[in-house]
């Protein structure tokens, strides 16, 4: 890893800058009580659960009682109306999924997109511990996920931190990525097996390699947890596709395209399309709440806007 005081802070994150957002991280939540313009109020998007319910006693039935808690069983065998009386957590666990693959390490005009979502993760995970949730996260890259269970602490929101700091400052150009659909694959079958329920899973990434298994995961993990994505990209990328001219290279090898080779071109169209187009159209499959974010702007700024607070 290299000396943090030489790194360009548009090209990689560290510890310092990520911990100086615990002041950013104000004014907005996930929650189930959202501002009118949040995406998270959207009339076409599942509502957010909040926290879980956990059963604390069997009682008589009262007056006024939700007859949806009624239990039949012990109704019929006592002869008189029975309730179950639950209490709402008073934690709930968010996860959060932070890519930091090789496809990430891409800024055309600002930051990266992989600084980027280093900081909404940062953002998030600060503003989950002071919201009294226990905060966790799966930070993956193109060959390894790293696990942090769940808690309650501020130091929970530092490991998060380093892991990501750590795996931000890894990346470095002219290197080769294994195959993108592995890794998301590889980063979902581990959110399945520690997610639970009733809990809340942010996938902060760009996409990349998504195919309809991960859909499958994200079908998953969405029937009873409330799943977020957060869709990461560069003005660059969103206009690639339309270039009559470029010259593409996967760290090792480079192709340059022109108008002539139309295969190519529509090759490596399709590929940019279909790598943007899939978080938008899952979400509006699963109904899943899409929060969209680019390189350009101050990742505070598009997280409070995306979750209707006046900035």
């Amino acid at each position: 890893m290299s000396d943090n005081s030489q790194l360009d802070p548009d090209m990689y994150t560290s510890v310092d800058a990520l911990q100086r957002l615990q002041f950013a991280a104000k004014g907005f939540a996930f929650n189930s009580l959202q501002p009118i313009n949040s995406i998270l109020a959207g009339k076409n998007i599942s509502k957010l659960r909040g926290r879980g319910l956990n059963f604390e006693e069997m009682r008589q039935y009262q007056r006024g009682d939700d007859i949806r808690t009624m239990d039949w069983k012990v109704t019929m065998r006592t002869g008189k109306p029975h309730v179950k009386v639950y209490t709402e957590e008073k934690e709930r666990s968010v996860f959060l999924l932070v890519d930091q693959r090789q496809s990430m390490f891409f800024g055309s005009k600002k930051k990266m997109k992989s600084v980027i979502a280093a900081e909404v993760a940062t953002l998030i995970a600060w503003q989950v511990i002071d919201s009294t949730d226990r905060i966790g996260a799966i930070v993956f890259n193109d060959t390894d996920a790293v696990t942090l269970m769940p808690q309650r602490s501020h130091l929970q929101v530092i490991k998060i931190i380093g892991e990501i700091t750590k795996q931000n400052q890894a990346l470095k150009t002219g290197v080769t990525s294994a195959e993108h659909q592995v890794s998301l694959e590889h980063m979902f079958t581990q959110a399945l097996r520690i997610a639970g329920h009733d809990a809340l899973v942010i996938l902060i990434g760009d996409g990349y390699g998504w195919n309809d298994r991960c859909g499958e995961y994200v079908k998953k993990l969405s029937q009873h947890n409330d799943f977020i994505m957060c869709h990461v990209t560069d003005p660059l990328e969103h206009k690639l596709a339309e270039l009559p001219h470029m010259v593409v290279s996967d760290g090792n090898v480079q192709v340059e395209v022109s108008p002539q080779e139309k295969k190519l071109q529509q090759e490596f169209s399709d590929n940019v399309k279909t790598s943007i187009g899939s978080f938008t159209e899952l979400a509006n499959q699963y109904r899943i709440p899409l929060l969209p974010f680019n390189t350009v702007e101050d990742a505070d700024k598009q997280l409070c806007r995306a979750l209707g607070v006046d900035i």
